[in-house]
């Protein structure tokens, strides 16, 4: 049995467990919940960086971050299942990469107000992790993912955009949608398509 130390809010450890579940490999991965924060947690034995998510195999290797993991899976797969061969590997990767551009930037807005007192946040510096954030989406409602379908393949970079998209809903309340209605339908479609997308949503919290 393999092994997901993740939390539930982690973007990174849903995309793994969406990978997972898309791949048919659910049922093979034990969840563990892992707390970055506990420095009495095991997962900075596991990952010396102390991150999620990590996966442990059955021979106690630990591989991270999430690229790697769900390359990994894909492999277990038989490859080329949410990973395709070149030339279209390229675009779905560069897709995954800015998806967790999106999550990387949102994490840092969030770690901010969360671990800083408020007389030492940098306001300039949340901008221009906001600013990212804004740029991606507007890209991708520009160029939107090929909208997945319940009869169709999915891909590791639609994964990830569901994911961030999903992550901002949770953090900052959805006010990405108002001015992104194509990526909405686009959202709406993959969970109609995908439905551990919905069954692994945490419901939205204040931070």
């Amino acid at each position: 049995m393999l092994i997901l130390r993740s939390s539930p809010a982690s973007p990174f450890g849903r995309k793994v467990k969406i990978a997972a579940s898309v791949l048919g490999l659910l049922d093979r991965i034990a969840v563990e919940a892992a707390d970055t924060t506990d420095p009495a947690d095991s997962i900075r034995n596991q990952n010396p960086l102390g991150k999620i998510p990590a996966l442990i195999l059955e021979d106690g290797k630990v591989l991270y971050d999430s690229r790697v993991i769900v390359e990994y899976l894909d492999h277990l797969a038989g490859g080329g299942r949410i990973i395709p061969a070149a030339p279209q590997r390229f675009d779905v990767l560069r897709l995954q990469a800015l998806a967790d551009g999106i999550c990387d930037a949102s994490i840092l807005r969030v770690y901010e107000k969360r671990f800083r007192p408020e007389e030492r946040r940098h306001p300039d510096w949340v901008d221009y992790q906001a600013a990212k954030v804004d740029r991606a989406l507007d890209a991708l409602e520009a160029d939107q993912p090929a909208r997945v379908d319940a009869a169709g393949g999915v891909d590791i970079g639609q994964i990830a955009v569901a994911c961030a998209l999903g992550y901002l809903d949770l953090r900052f309340k959805g006010a990405w949608r108002a001015g992104h209605p194509g990526l909405v339908a686009w959202l709406d479609a993959f969970e109609a398509a995908v439905p551990l997308f919905a069954k692994t949503r945490v419901e939205p919290v204040d931070w």
